[in-house]
This record gives structure tokens, C-alpha cells and sequence, in this order.
């Protein structure tokens, strides 16, 4: 993103979203915030950094604030980003298991469908390496979904890059790609904005739940 006056109007907006939120929770899925529509349509300052990539077609499907601070410095260790949020549980061939989080329904879909997706983080505090940055296996999205037991493996053959960033700046990678949080060994508050960018319909009676409508959830 850059430092221009447009930039700025454009972080100050999300500063305000973050101060809105909850203070003593890690991450807050959001939803019916009027103030991210026009910044992740696919002509927006954000969105259209997604269309790039997947096309004009592209929509965002999920979004999450993460807020990492001395009170919540959690870690995770490595992990692939495996489920989606639909509107209603409908019974389809190869999406499964179900879950429910923060009261918003979830599901596993096959891989290609994962891997038609990406993630982009926008970051709204600058995250040096002693500040958690997040640590991804390049072209660990390749292998699609990975059994548990093989994620140390594939970790080790792909390598990790941490992702570096300041105030301001936007990394966006494949959903599917196996990444991993650190605690903080100096915490300071480390905000970032996640969304989930998709271009494909879900088959049958499966809909994506989106980010209109209703309040953030915990």
C-alpha cells in the first residue's frame, strides 16, 4: 500500500475499525462493517489487489482482525487454512467435516477449491522480527492439502520466510499455503486485517456467507 494521502485515509479507516473492537481477544471475525465494502470490492484500494490475481470476478468471503498484543501474544504452530463459512449447512459431495466457530458455520471443501483462493493480510503496526510476523513454507500450496503427519516434512523441504512488514503494507499468498505464528519475544501491538478472497461459486445449494450483513462476531 502506499504512503500517499490515499494510503493513510485508507489506514485510518481500519485504525478506527480496530479501536471498535474488543480489546482482550486475539481475533474478531467481522461481518456487516459498511466501512470495508468499497476498500475489498475488486475495484477497491484492497480488493483489486486481490483481483489481480484471481480476476475481476473475485469476491471477499471471509475477514478477521487479529490483534496481537503482550496480554494476548498466542502462538500456532504450522497449519493449513482448511475451511470456508457458508450461509446454511447443505449436505455436498466432498465438503466435510462441519464445524461451528463463533456461532458462523464452517466447512472443509476439496483442495481445488482452496487452492482457487487467497489471503491477504494488511497490517496496521509494523512487524519487525521480534513482533510475531507470520512464517510461511514457500510453494507449500502446491501439495494441496497435507496430512498432519507431513506437515514437518514439507516444512523442511519448502523452507520458511517470515513476513517482514511495516505499517501500511499488504502480503497476499495462496489460502492453502502451510504458515505458523510465533509468540512475540518484545510484544507490542501487532493488528492485522486477514480476508479471504475467492472467485468461484460453491456447487449445489452451498453459498458463501460473505461479509454483508449482521455485526462482528468473537
Amino acid at each position: 500500500m502506499r504512503s500517499d494521502r490515499a494510503a493513510l485515509s485508507i489506514l485510518g479507516a481500519l485504525d478506527d475499525l480496530a479501536d471498535r473492537q474488543p480489546q482482550d481477544r486475539a481475533g474478531i471475525r467481522l461481518r456487516g462493517v459498511e466501512a470495508l465494502a468499497p476498500l475489498l470490492a475488486n475495484d477497491g484500494s484492497l480488493g483489486a489487489l486481490a483481483a489481480r490475481t484471481l480476476g475481476s470476478g473475485c469476491r471477499p468471503v471471509r475477514a478477521i482482525l487479529f490483534d496481537k498484543t503482550e496480554a494476548t501474544n498466542w502462538a500456532l504452530g504450522w497449519h493449513q487454512d482448511r475451511t470456508i463459512v457458508v450461509r446454511e449447512r447443505r449436505e455436498t459431495p466432498g465438503f466435510g467435516p462441519w464445524t461451528v466457530k463463533a456461532g458462523l458455520i464452517h466447512v472443509a471443501p476439496p483442495a481445488d477449491l482452496l487452492a482457487g483462493m487467497v489471503t491477504m493480510r494488511v497490517h496496521l503496526d509494523p512487524v519487525p522480527a521480534d513482533n510475531a510476523p507470520l512464517l510461511i513454507a514457500p510453494g507449500s500450496h502446491r501439495f494441496g492439502r497435507i496430512a498432519e503427519g507431513d506437515i514437518d516434512a514439507v516444512v523442511e523441504r519448502c523452507g520458511t520466510i517470515a513476513c517482514l512488514a511495516e505499517r501500511g503494507d499488504v502480503w497476499l499468498y495462496a489460502t492453502l499455503i502451510l504458515h505458523a505464528s510465533e509468540a512475540a519475544t518484545r510484544p507490542t501491538r501487532r493488528r492485522v486485517l486477514q480476508i479471504d478472497f475467492a472467485a468461484d461459486n460453491l456447487p449445489g445449494d452451498l453459498d458463501w456467507l460473505g461479509l454483508q450483513g449482521g455485526e462482528a462476531a468473537p
